[in-house]
């Protein structure tokens, strides 16, 4: 009579993708903690644990916090994870995220001719095509001649951000405080009771938007055709045109995705009506860089990628109760940057793991 195999974390897919994620946290976490020893050994302890607590620690407030900061990375990590499940490396999240962005206010400024229950959408879906649209020459330069994506894309960061501040100077600008107008009160995404639920105006529907691209997203990856054949294309471009899948196409329509998510995500949070504008400013967009650790994190898998995105925001708010510790408000900043860091080693820790399941599997099977 044949035994079955009992189940274990360990041999599943999603819980070596767990695992490993949770090593990276660890590790980062505990940088983190060394850092805040160094800096007041005293208050070191509690103020790691203000970190921990996060949005929990005020309430439904704080809560209400934690999903508004998850909504951009959230989209941007789906948009990097999505390019990666696909064999690219979308580093132009942020140039993406920064057209988006900007096209959502220009609309919610100047289309003031549409009725108000459609001012919001046009802005969001213009977003969304901005987007887009800025991830398409990385894709046709990648599909038709061989430009590697990375270079082009940081290279469309740039051009993104400089010329998003000359058109906010030459369209929407606000000369007193060098940044973008406020937005029409008709392009602000409803809140639908959910700022009231969770004690704070920054809260709409854009963290249900969010999840609804999160199942999508998965959708399309897991029970599609379109997802096989993009993921096809990533594992082996040689074999998937053997097998006549137009690789040239699926490389231009995965960097259109990547894009639509990354500008939708930028929409989401410019027209939150939470008084956040554009400025007019030499910096990119730092949401673009955070979706890079919020996927790497997830493992590129759009429900992981979620589940990230909601752990970095959870500690983004967290770092603001550490200022009662007489902490810098920057240290926070190190501790999720030493967490992205290790984030970029979960997939080593995944290699390692699978490795020595298949050393057990084998010494089990010479028995």
């Amino acid at each position: 009579m044949k035994h079955r195999p009992k189940f274990s974390l360990m041999n599943s897919s999603w819980g070596v993708s767990f695992i490993s994620a949770a090593m990276a946290i660890f590790i980062g976490l505990l940088f983190g903690f060394i850092i805040l020893l160094i800096s007041n050994s005293r208050e070191a302890v509690p103020g790691f644990f203000a970190i921990l607590q996060g949005g929990f620690a005020d309430g439904s407030k704080g809560i209400g916090d934690m999903l508004y900061n998850a909504i951009p990375i959230i989209l941007t990590g789906l948009s990097v994870g999505f390019a990666f499940k696909t064999g690219l490396f979308n580093i132009g999240a942020s140039g993406q995220f920064t057209m988006g962005a900007f096209v959502a206010i220009f609309i919610g400024i100047k289309w003031t001719f549409l009725p108000g229950h459609l001012h919001w959408i046009v802005a969001l879906t213009g977003a969304l095509i901005a987007g887009a649209l800025w991830g398409l020459l990385p894709g046709i330069l990648k599909a038709y001649y061989n430009v590697h994506e990375v270079i082009s894309s940081i290279m469309m960061n740039y051009i993104g951000m400089y010329l998003v501040n000359i058109l906010i100077v030459k369209n929407i600008h606000d000369k007193i405080k060098n940044q973008s107008l406020p937005v029409a009160k008709t392009a602000i995404i409803p809140k639908a009771g959910l700022d009231k639920i969770f004690e704070t105006n920054n809260m709409n529907i854009g963290i249900l938007i969010a999840i609804l691209a999160v199942i999508v997203i998965y959708i399309i990856l897991s029970k599609t055709t379109l997802g096989y054949e993009l993921k096809a294309c990533g594992l082996s471009p040689a074999a998937s045109k053997y097998a006549g899948i137009n690789a040239k196409n699926k490389i231009i329509l995965s960097m259109l995705i990547a894009g639509a998510l990354s500008g939708l995500g930028g929409g989401l949070l410019y027209l939150a009506g939470s008084g956040k504008y554009l400025q007019v400013v030499d910096i990119l967009a730092p949401q673009g860089f955070a979706g890079i650790s919020v996927a790497l994190l997830g493992m590129s898998n759009p429900i992981g990628i979620l589940f990230a995105g909601l752990f970095i925001a959870h500690l983004t708010v967290g770092g603001v109760n550490i200022q009662l510790y007489s902490f810098a408000p920057e240290v926070i900043d190190i501790i999720i940057s030493a967490i992205i860091y290790c984030g970029a080693f979960s997939l080593l820790f995944k290699n390692i793991i699978l490795k020595l399941n298949k050393r057990s599997s084998r010494q089990e099977a010479s028995k």
